[in-house]
This record gives C-alpha cells, sequence and structure tokens, in this order.
C-alpha cells in the first residue's frame, strides 16, 4: 500500500539538511510503529521518496514523502503516532492512501507555492502599494533575463514563463495569509509587506524564488542581499493535465474521472485549475 505523507518544517529544523531528514523520517517510522515496507536485497532499506527537497534555511507548510506500507491504521491514528515522535519543528499534517500503481510525488512535481519576507533586523525597503507597483511594472517586462549557475558553466534564460504568480500581501491581512494557506507558527506575529510566488518546480525546469528576487532586486535597482529574506514554502502541486498513475488500464481510469471532474467545473461555470497539490491526489483512510 502507498502513502502519501504531508509535513511542515520550521524553526530550528530549517537548518537540517535533506539527508538528514530523511534519516531523521526513518528513525521516526520505527519509533511511531509505522509498518513501512523495506527493499529486498543485500542491503534492505525503507521505501521512501521526497518531493522537492528543501534547501536549508526554508521553512515550509508543504512538504511531501511517499511511503510503503505493509499494513496501516486510520490517517488520524498513523498522523497521532508520527506526531508523538516528532521534535519541535516538524509537524505531520496529511496521511493519505495513493492508488497502488501512482507515480511517486517526486515524479509529479510541477509547480510550488513561496511566501517570502524580509527578516526582524533588516530593513523593508517597501510599503506595500510600493511593492505592488514595482511587481506590476517587474513582470510587465517582455521578458526576464537571468544567469542560471551550474557546476560546469552559465546559462541566460527567460523565467518570465515560469512565473505563474507573482503579489503583494501583506503579513498582517490574516484573511489573505488564510487565503494563501499560511500555518508557520512562527509567522503569526509579523508585519510589512511580502512576496507570494508561484513557481514553476521540477526536474526539467525549476526556478528557485531566489533567482526571482535577484532579479526583481536588481528590476528597482537595489542591492540583493540574500540573507535578508525569509523564504517559506506554502504548497506544492502536481499539473492537473499530469496522470498520476502508471499502468494502461489505471491511466484509463483516472482519464474517465478527470473528465468527470471537468464536466463538474464547466456545469459550475468555473475554471479547471491548472494544478492539484500533491496531497489531493491521495483519499483518507
Amino acid at each position: 500500500m502507498n502513502i502519501r505523507i504531508k509535513f511542515q518544517k520550521y524553526g530550528v529544523m530549517k537548518f537540517i539538511g535533506h539527508l538528514d531528514i530523511m534519516r531523521y523520517f526513518q528513525k521516526s517510522m520505527r519509533r511511531a510503529d509505522i509498518d513501512i515496507a523495506y527493499s529486498e536485497g543485500f542491503s534492505p532499506h525503507q521505501i521512501m521518496s521526497f518531493a522537492a527537497p528543501l534547501g536549508v534555511g526554508i521553512t515550509s507548510d508543504g512538504e511531501y514523502l511517499d511511503i510503503e506500507v505493509k499494513s496501516t491504521d486510520s490517517g488520524t491514528a498513523s498522523i497521532e503516532a508520527l506526531n508523538r515522535v516528532m521534535v519541535e519543528g516538524i509537524s505531520i499534517l496529511e496521511y493519505k492512501k495513493l492508488p497502488d500503481m501512482a507515480k511517486t510525488s517526486m515524479a509529479l512535481v510541477a509547480a510550488a507555492d513561496y511566501i517570502i519576507y524580509i527578516k526582524d533586523k533588516y530593513v523593508n525597503p517597501f510599503h506595500l502599494k510600493e511593492l505592488e507597483e514595482k511587481i506590476q511594472a517587474f513582470y510587465q517586462q517582455p521578458e526576464i533575463l537571468i544567469t542560471k549557475k551550474t557546476k560546469k558553466s552559465e546559462t541566460v534564460m527567460d523565467i518570465k514563463p515560469f512565473i505563474y504568480n507573482m503579489k503583494a500581501v501583506s503579513l498582517e491581512d490574516k484573511e489573505t495569509l488564510s487565503q494563501i494557506k499560511v500555518k508557520n507558527p512562527e509567522m503569526q506575529n509579523l508585519s510589512g509587506a511580502a512576496f507570494f510566488l508561484k513557481v514553476c518546480t521540477g526536474s526539467s525546469t525549476n526556478i528557485k524564488p531566489e533567482l526571482v528576487l535577484e532579479a526583481f532586486y536588481r528590476f528597482c535597482g537595489l542591492e540583493y542581499e540574500p540573507l535578508a529574506f525569509q523564504i517559506h514554502r506554502l504548497e506544492v502541486y502536481a499539473s492537473s493535465e499530469e496522470i498520476p498513475v502508471k499502468g494502461e488500464k489505471e491511466r484509463e481510469e483516472y482519464e474517465e474521472k478527470l473528465a468527470l471532474l471537468k464536466q463538474d467545473y464547466a456545469k459550475k461555470g468555473e475554471t479547471f485549475p491548472a494544478f492539484f497539490t500533491l496531497g489531493e491526489l491521495g483519499e483518507d483512510i
């Protein structure tokens, strides 16, 4: 049985790298008595994979990992069992069953939402209205060129097609923060203007929010100071047109469900979403 787990990462845990987070969850599965499956062979390991791992220093309300289990309790009981063994800074939010032939979350990632704000000891150069105007002017450019560096080369690319949404938000506007689903307890008493971004995320094209910020500050004629910003990931998405299962029969069944879902949206006069959260592709147990 395949399970998709959603968790949040905040506080001092933002300084723990991905490999250590993997080891942490492997131990947590044993402590919580999750009946996780192991690979076969000379050196068996837990069957576990993560979607779009976070960089060090980034917090999140929307991280996902997939596991395979031999048996399982209900989602509620499993969430409670895991949260009992979690340290402060990691909380389990969802525990959902996936189809037997489901693709891994890593293979499905297409986009991610971020909120980015200035840390307390730094001065925010923008008020909300000014930031809104600057973002509008920035995005009206015919192209947004950045230099993307790799270990072997540098490539100039236009990232505008890969910025799906960019806007200014007020950290004091609780209604807006609720709409974009901010759950991080550390953000409850913040103030000032912040950035909201939805960008392309995946194995083929991965636009880091830092690249967008650097291009924006360059456009505004301001010095970009990476350490001044706290980046917080809100959610990770799969494309709604992506078939999230393998196998011919399973794909046909999913396509039928997708067609019915599109009809429901059309009847309501609503636009079919371009993305689904990775958690929406599972079901409660």
